[in-house]
């Protein structure tokens, strides 16, 4: 974890958010952010015990008043949670909230008798957790084509495999790359800010959309917009939307999300609990990303995959160096990780092809890895200059501006799930399997590919048209 890096994207997040007030948990650690002074709990009698509970902890606690405890959410949500405001939302800085603390500290007697979670924080959920050093694109030449490269099969309408990809959206001009004919879904919005530069972001979809599109074109691939502040959107909302993108396009054969967040427990999210319930009785997989915070706390929703009603309904993907040996520097990792997929330096669609577009990095300039690795990794290479310094505040350097013609490199888990999504899709079509999750097991089941993820011998994904490039300085 490098706290400067987590500081940068919970400024950008909070800046998306300007109605919430965000801190970072648990404590002060910069594991994860969270609401300040809310906290969720499940619909009916549960959060009335948790309200109660609360209130009277508040009343008897010194230094604690229950005057602002209330529900502040409808009684009963698809999501199946109630958001409950606890404290005042605006004390305190980003380093805690004591409220919050408070609340999940009155309920652990009931929570013991129980032998269940009752209450729990409103995480953010993203797509860059703690802003990894890959997580900004790199202009690519057009004449370099894709990597992985499309492969040769074609696009059957009456047997493509459907996926939907949880994400950010499209780009406006996406329609103008042949290789994603088969996509469509919602547009970003809003791309770029007053002087013509990229936000933060745009384009994560599109790529993620390339990158199934040439693994698998035998696709019908849909993007949402789901996690469009700034990638992120907030646990209380999450399970609502997925709910809603599943209402409107049907469950698909697969859904690939690269997104998600740490919560310090083992047990999964109060937020999408209702709705990882339904998929399990549904007949789509779920494919979501390990996270990019170089650690071994399990990451939600891929996580889930290491339970035991969700191993065959969740494939949880790490991301392989650059070279497919090892692990990439920022890669998650740990037993509840099913699969490792190449996540450095992929090269997919940006932008259409209608007009350059500039892009202003930023972030700061980072002369060694900060997770203390030795190979030319993404937080050494490339090396550019921003426009935030490591505490997170403006610089007076010049910020570096690069153009994007249509095609970039981009690295992290985000990336290597559309990979390990695409390598089930394309087994579905070319064994003429229906079953998305029987496709996972015997993909993962004839696979013969390995590589080295700390010391451990962990099973890799590699697709036949992906290229490995070198680890190690030229």
């Amino acid at each position: 974890m490098a706290p400067q890096r987590f500081h940068e994207q919970f400024d950008q997040i909070q800046r998306s958010m300007p109605d919430v007030s965000l801190a970072m948990g648990p404590d002060d650690a910069a594991e994860f952010i969270y609401e300040k002074g809310v906290v969720l709990a499940r619909d009916g009698e549960e959060a009335r015990l948790v309200e109660d509970t609360v209130r009277t902890h508040f009343t008897e606690a010194t230094g604690l008043t229950a005057d602002r405890v209330q529900r502040v959410s409808p009684e009963t949500n698809r999501s199946g949670i109630t958001r409950i405001q606890v404290g005042d939302p605006g004390h305190g800085d980003r380093r805690g909230d004591r409220a919050v603390a408070h609340a999940l500290r009155a309920l652990r007697e009931h929570e013991g008798r129980q032998g269940r979670r009752l209450v729990s924080r409103n995480h953010v959920v993203s797509i860059a957790v703690n802003s990894c050093p890959g997580d900004e694109p790199v202009p690519a030449p057009l004449t370099g084509g894709t990597n992985p490269a499309p492969a040769e099969s074609g696009h059957v309408a009456d047997t493509a495999v459907g996926v939907l990809v949880i994400d950010n959206g499209l780009t406006h001009d996406y329609g103008m790359v042949p290789l994603l004919a088969h996509v469509q879904g919602d547009l970003h919005g809003t791309e770029t800010d007053s002087g013509g530069n990229l936000l933060q972001y745009v384009g994560h979809g599109t790529f993620i959309a390339g990158l199934l599109a040439a693994v698998a074109p035998n696709t019908n691939v849909t993007v949402r917009n789901t996690l469009n502040d700034a990638g992120a959107v907030l646990e209380s909302e999450f399970g609502q939307r997925l709910f809603d993108a599943v209402d409107e396009h049907g469950w698909p054969d697969v859904i690939s999300l690269s997104a998600g967040t740490s919560n310090g427990r083992t047990d999964g999210l109060l937020g999408v609990e209702s709705f990882m319930q339904e998929l399990r009785n549904q007949r789509t997989l779920l494919v979501a990303a390990a996270g990019n915070n170089s650690s071994a706390t399990p990451f939600w929703p891929a996580a889930y995959a290491s339970l035991p009603d969700y191993q065959d309904v969740v494939l949880s993907v790490g991301a392989l160096r650059t070279d497919g040996q090892h692990g990439a520097c920022f890669s998650n990792h740990g037993a509840w990780v099913n699969v490792y997929a190449p996540g450095e330096r992929l090269t997919s669609a940006l932008t259409g092809f209608d007009a350059p577009v500039p892009y202003v990095y930023q972030h700061s300039t980072y002369e060694a890895c900060r997770f203390g690795f030795t190979y030319v990794c993404t937080c050494q290479y490339p090396r550019h200059t921003g426009v935030l310094s490591e505490a997170g505040t403006p610089t007076a350097t010049k910020a570096d501006q690069v153009m994007f013609e249509g095609y970039a490199h981009w690295s992290g888990t985000s990336f290597a799930t559309p990979l390990a999504a695409g390598m089930v899709a394309a087994y579905m079509t070319a064994n003429k399997e229906s079953a998305a999750r029987a496709a996972r097991k015997q993909l993962l089941a004839a696979n013969n590919e390995y590589a080295e993820v700390r010391g451990a011998h962990v099973p890799a994904l590699l697709p036949p048209t992906w290229r490995p490039g070198p680890a190690t300085p030229a």
